[in-house]
């Protein structure tokens, strides 16, 4: 028999249905492999269980002749920033550690509802602030990707850093990940999957525990496009528990994917050439237009003139918005409590968030706070957003001449770890492409183009219009057909 454990969504779905194997063989297979991949780091805790009783339901209602879950037979990951009813939920911090949530966040429970189970929790950077997984209070995912002819640790991307590792090693065939900044398509590019931030307001943030509540997005991280619109589907949809949810019926993605870009028109920023980028994510680029082009999109340039102030308005937003929602972490009602013998409370305050806070978290709730605070709210948070607003008003004007962006997703291949940790502005810059359309909340997502001279997996980024997922998925499949990228990572764990 076929190893299950490389099908993808929509073959196991599809076998399942079929009665080529069972949905119990596919999660008694997805769990052995979890649990001999702990080298990776990237479960944080494993729940067999639910990935079995989930697998028994879907075969019992196949043996009843019911009809067919849309996810039914699927095991997947869990990034641990989703609430989830009984399984331990930390947001990757020690602050969080042995909280156990009484209730299930709305995007698990639609997952759940269509038939998914659940193989574990994954690893993420602390409170999702990090581009690398070096932050998660828990010990650094390692990526299963080597550099040829070495064997450092690399960076699996972050903060969604668990969620790539275990999509790129198959230990499951998909994953939840968010985007505040770029926290999907930017692992799914260092690790050569697919993932997609859907429209702001497309999936619930009810039960996702804050990092920026203006920026935060879920989406689906997985081995390719057509898996990506699978679990996107089950995902999305209106919330009346989320004030930001859009009240809109969620399309049929998967059936409308196409890689026919006749008519359609890609814009290529120039504004994302930028100093210092790398001879072969440049040359990914203009094979990734030569691509599009042979699908039959027409190539036009575009610009969008304020770029170049996205990420550092993204970092006076974020931080603003992550001080005011990490405020709730005071040691009171849940989580860590730090009570030094005859402490008040400001020092229990102040002790719980000493120890439970890591070091980056720190930082930009140090940020948040500075730029909120009575002498520099108009000079900066207000600026942040005033740029904000001219970032957006860019992207709707590209629109005015074209259909879709190309853009590659990251500045750079996978480095190792702790190669730039020691420098945060050096980490910030991985963000560069990837936050000006989580700024104007806007659908996009990362595609294995190719490899770099080191063997690793580099990315390709399409933008698209709002709630336009199905545009930004054709022109991803388009290259994913064209590219043919088919390189996996050799075990070595």
């Amino acid at each position: 028999m076929t190893d299950l454990t490389t099908l993808g969504i929509a073959a196991i779905r599809d076998g399942v249905r079929a009665g080529d194997f069972s949905a119990v063989e596919v999660a008694e297979a997805f769990v052995a492999k979890v649990a001999a991949a702990k080298p990776l780091n990237a479960f944080l805790v494993e729940t067999p269980d639910h990935a079995l009783a989930a697998a028994r339901a879907a075969d019992a209602a196949r043996a009843a002749g019911e009809a067919p879950k849309a996810l039914a037979g699927v095991p997947i990951g869990m990034k641990d920033l989703f609430c989830t009813k009984g399984v331990a939920t930390t947001a990757g911090s020690h602050i969080l550690e042995g909280f156990t949530p009484t209730y299930e966040s709305t995007v698990s429970q639609n997952l759940w509802d269509t038939g998914a189970g659940m193989l574990g929790k994954l690893n993420m950077d602390q409170f999702a602030m990090g581009s690398s997984n070096e932050t998660s209070a828990f010990g650094n995912v390692i990526s299963p990707w080597r550099r040829a002819g070495g064997n450092e640790s690399l960076a699996p991307g972050g903060s969604s850093g668990g969620s790539s590792s275990a999509v790129a090693a198959r230990l499951c065939p998909g994953a939840t990940g968010t985007d505040t900044g770029g926290s999907i398509r930017q692992p799914a590019a260092f690790t050569g999957i697919s993932g997609i931030k859907p429209t702001y307001g497309r999936c619930s943030r009810w039960g996702v525990i804050a990092f920026a509540s203006s920026l935060d997005q879920a989406g689906p991280m997985a081995v390719d496009v057509r898996d990506c619109a699978i679990m996107l589907e089950a995902m999305a949809g209106f919330d009346p528990k989320d004030a930001t949810s859009l009240k809109l019926d969620v399309p049929a993605w998967e059936a409308g994917l196409s890689a026919d870009l006749t008519g359609k028109r890609v814009g290529i920023p120039k504004e994302y050439r930028v100093d210092g980028m790398p001879a072969e994510i440049e040359a990914l680029w203009q094979q990734g237009i030569a691509w599009l082009k042979d699908a039959g999109a027409t190539i036009v340039d575009v610009s969008l003139p304020h770029t170049k102030y996205a990420l550092p308005a993204y970092y006076i937003i974020a931080p603003a918005e992550a001080s005011s929602n990490l405020a709730r972490y005071d040691g009171v009602r849940y989580g860590l409590r730090d009570l030094p013998q005859g402490a008040g409370l400001q020092d229990m305050y102040a002790a719980t968030r000493a120890d439970g806070f890591g070091a980056e978290v720190k930082r930009r709730i140090m940020i948040g706070a500075y730029v909120l605070s009575a002498g520099f709210y108009d000079a900066y948070y207000t600026q942040a957003q005033k740029v904000r607003t001219l970032i957006a008003r860019d992207f709707e004007r590209a629109w005015e001449t074209c259909d879709v962006l190309l853009t590659p997703t990251a500045p750079s291949a996978a480095f190792a770890l702790g190669e730039k940790s020691a420098d945060p502005i050096a980490m910030y810059l991985n963000d560069v492409f990837t936050v000006p359309s989580s700024l104007a909340g806007l659908p996009a997502m990362s595609v294995p183009g190719g490899l770099d001279a080191a063997g690793l997996p580099l990315g390709l980024q399409v933008i698209g219009k709002p709630l336009d997922e199905q545009g930004v998925l054709n022109a991803a499949l388009a290259i994913e057909q064209r590219a043919g990228f088919i390189a996996r990572p050799k075990a070595w764990w």
